[in-house]
């Protein structure tokens, strides 16, 4: 992890949601920092030393099942935030927190995140509504991996890095996906090059570019789509009384 003296341009879209005056002080209380391809930000179990918010990294929330395999179970991006599990009183976390996109992010130690949130009701209040809309993907996810094929998760996974990396075009080796799908190397290929052949995606030796946002939307099954009305209805329609 490097860390960096210039600003980030990229927002982080939970910090947005705040008022300018809390952003703008919350802000002043992190480093920005650049997270690379493949770090390892903390494991399961390991003490929370920091709260991190990705501008336009992408980080995988990994569980291992058994000594040798591990599925994704959630992915954070420039949208959320990194060792949420704070905001519960855990000091540990439950998952391995692997970078998948190298980028930047807002880091802030668990210390001076925890007394910010005392001095504000406003952070309490916004955070306490992410947990909500974290727990909900969750378990989407969770049903998603169980009842959906690999064609359509693949392409729900793809959207999902599309909207965290900002762009139509990105990097992510066969052996990555397999394991965010928690899928052999073999069933990525195979619903890649169904993909490929509807002329949704153009894929080659790990570089991804998405032809048709439709296409892909239509390939994809309906978790991402509930992911998005979550997020935006939770964070933005709910009134503050429910999230108390």
């Amino acid at each position: 992890m490097l860390q960096v003296n210039h600003p980030i341009i990229s927002e982080n879209l939970l910090l947005a949601v705040l008022p300018q005056a809390e952003y703008l002080h919350l802000q002043f209380k992190c480093d920005t920092v650049e997270l690379l391809v493949n770090e390892v930000i903390n494991s399961a179990e390991d003490k929370i030393q920091y709260i991190y918010f990705p501008t336009n990294a992408i980080i995988s929330l990994m569980k291992q099942i058994d000594f040798n395999k591990s599925i994704e179970v959630g992915m954070i991006g420039n949208e959320g935030m990194l060792n949420s599990t704070l905001l519960l009183g855990a000091e540990s976390t439950p998952f391995t927190s692997v970078v998948q996109k190298s980028g930047g992010a807002l880091r802030i130690s668990a210390r001076s995140f925890i007394l910010e949130l005392e001095q504000s009701v406003i952070l309490q209040r916004l955070f306490k509504r992410y947990i909500k809309v974290l727990f909900n993907q969750l378990v989407q996810n969770a049903a998603c991996t169980r009842f959906h094929v690999v064609e359509a998760r693949l392409a729900r996974l793809l959207l999902m890095i599309r909207d965290r990396s900002q762009s139509p075009r990105f990097h992510v080796t066969q052996e990555s996906l397999a394991q965010m799908l928690g899928v052999r190397r073999v069933g990525v290929t195979k619903a890649a090059g169904v993909l490929q052949h509807k002329k949704f995606i153009y894929y080659n030796r790990g570089d991804i570019v998405i032809l048709s946002n439709a296409g892909l939307s239509s390939a994809s099954c309906s978790c991402y789509q509930t992911d998005n009305d979550t997020y935006n209805r939770i964070l933005h329609h709910e009134d503050d009384s429910s999230s108390e």
